[in-house]
């Protein structure tokens, strides 16, 4: 068995602690928790009429087959996570001093929507085809075979986007040494 490097053993402990730390500053407001509520619901609902599991004509239905269960455990993180990183961005412009809006803020979550969202599984994949021809052809073909690593990466993608974002909570909290 390998040895695990002692300060590796207490960066881990220090991020884990302050992971906690910074959800318990944000989610202490009732306004936070209802912003990750409402973006989670939106993106849940879409990315389930996007894979063809929720319809609402003639009725409200929602079916979940056995070979969609992974993509539908996915899309649910994904959900959770788009939901609490909106909620966190909303924390960081609403709280900070300097207010210096970058690419790192936003440019998780819009990366993981795009890449989460199954456009080949719905009429989006007809308008692309319809509109770029053969190049909407092999990218509906692209997105249909990879659809589930690509899920994966939008989800290590929203993490590493939560990273920085308590990252740059925690950061004006940190004492000069």
């Amino acid at each position: 068995m390998k040895r695990i490097n002692y300060n590796t053993l207490i960066e881990l402990t220090s991020l884990k602690t302050t992971i906690l730390l910074v959800f318990r500053m944000v989610f202490s407001n009732p306004l936070y928790i209802a912003i990750a509520a409402a973006v989670f619901t939106t993106f849940w609902i879409i990315f389930n009429v996007f894979d063809s599991l929720l319809f609402f004509s003639p009725i409200v239905t929602f079916y979940v087959p056995d070979d969609a269960v992974t993509g539908f455990i996915l899309t649910n993180i994904t959900s959770v996570l788009i939901g609490i990183l909106v909620a966190m961005d909303v924390y960081v412009i609403r709280n900070s001093m300097r207010l210096k809006l970058d690419k790192s803020i936003f440019s998780g979550s819009i990366l993981a929507i795009a890449s989460s969202a199954c456009a080949s599984c719905s009429s989006i994949g007809f308008l692309v085809i319809s509109t770029f021809g053969g190049f909407g052809i092999i990218t509906i073909d692209l997105l249909t075979n990879y659809q589930t690593p690509l899920r994966v990466i939008s989800i290590v993608i929203l993490l590493w986007a939560l990273y920085l974002v308590q990252n740059k909570i925690i950061k004006p909290c940190a004492m000069p040494a």
